[in-house]
């Protein structure tokens, strides 16, 4: 049975925050009902579970008694778990959660489709001391949600701005793609290729900033006909290489904006029977453990994924203990590795 109330008329709003008997009553549902919706406990009806959440966003929730102690774990959220990217992430979280005798636990949102019925009231029923979510941005409801119970949550290396609600750790994505397009600009290549991420995504655009403005600055323009917008997939990258390499005056250099995508182009450059770097050039984004295998080893970008995900965790356990951490975004720098796959514009 769908459950309704009427609003809440202007005399009657709290000051305060209500306890789970007040929300209980605007409601019309037991106090045991709130109580399962606050911490997580699936055995509610949706649209009931909807109705108590919306009076917590509306007038705050004020617990009556010291709040349950979190257990000792830290959540890490992908909107994807697959490949190398996440691997390191991993890394880097184990290594502090290590240190302050935390376990991991690795969900899933798979942003293609709607998260797992439950998923969040999972994450709050196990009430972590905090949540770190790589790359993808939960909703505001879903941030709300987490507020109210006080568990401190950290982005890494997020979609969008991550503007000041949420702490957040990033790479220094602008200079990484400032670095790759003088690096290619110094060899001699002007006809440069570009396989970028997302449109959404923060990281691909300053990316693509930073290496418009070392062509900018070279006074070389960026050719709309070499850039393919890609979505960070080995596939996406193989795609985007065979149409750039099938154009009648093809380009001397690709600019892949993640190593996956890089080794698109490197198969794509096998199809062709092209050698590189002798008759192309490629530069990739990340230096994750397989660039340096890829025949001929990658030159790249590298972002401090490891590092990234330490420093996201540093900041959870800080937020977990009441601290507030020294800077609200803490950015990390990129650096270019130079490897066999790049090499000077044959004469």
């Amino acid at each position: 049975m769908t459950t309704t109330r009427e609003p809440t008329p202007p005399e009657r709003t709290p000051s305060r925050p209500l306890t789970i008997a007040q929300i209980a009553e605007l409601a019309g549902v037991s106090p045991a009902t709130v109580s399962k919706v606050v911490n997580g406990r699936s055995e509610v009806a949706p649209e009931t579970r909807a109705l108590v959440e919306e009076l917590i966003r509306e007038h705050g929730y004020r617990r009556q008694k010291k709040r349950p102690a979190s257990a000792p774990l830290v959540e890490l959220v992908f909107h994807e778990l697959e490949g190398a990217y996440a691997m390191e992430v991993i890394k880097g979280v184990e290594q502090v959660a290590r240190e302050h005798d935390l376990a991991v636990v690795v969900s899933e949102l798979q942003e293609r489709r709607p998260p797992a019925r439950g998923w969040l009231e999972g994450v709050i029923g196990r009430r972590p001391c905090g949540v770190i979510v790589v790359f993808s941005g939960l909703t505001r409801a879903q941030h709300e949600q987490f507020r109210t119970r006080d568990i401190p949550v950290v982005l890494v290396d997020p979609t969008g701005d991550p503007g000041h609600e949420l702490p957040s750790v990033g790479a220094g994505n602008w200079s990484g793609g400032l670095s790759a397009g003088r690096h290619l600009l110094e060899l001699g290549h002007r006809r440069i290729a570009l396989i970028t991420g997302p449109a959404h995504a923060l990281s691909s655009r300053a990316r693509l900033d930073g290496f418009r403005a070392a062509m900018d600055a070279a006074g070389v323009p960026t050719n709309p006909e070499l850039v393919r917008q890609g979505d960070f997939s080995a596939e996406d990258g193989l795609a985007h290489a065979r149409s750039l390499l099938a154009l009648r005056r093809r380009p001397t250099a690709v600019f892949a904006f993640n190593d996956a995508q890089a080794m698109g182009v490197y198969q794509a450059a096998h199809e062709l029977g092209l050698r590189i770097p002798d008759e192309l050039s490629v530069v990739g984004f990340d230096d994750l453990p397989m660039a340096q295998w890829l025949i001929p080893a990658l030159t790249t970008v590298r972002q401090p994924l490891t590092e990234m995900a330490a420093a996201a965790t540093t900041m959870v356990v800080a937020l977990a203990r009441g601290e507030t951490p020294p800077q609200n975004r803490l950015e990390l720098t990129t650096s270019l590795v130079v490897r066999g796959s790049t090499a000077a514009l044959a004469a």
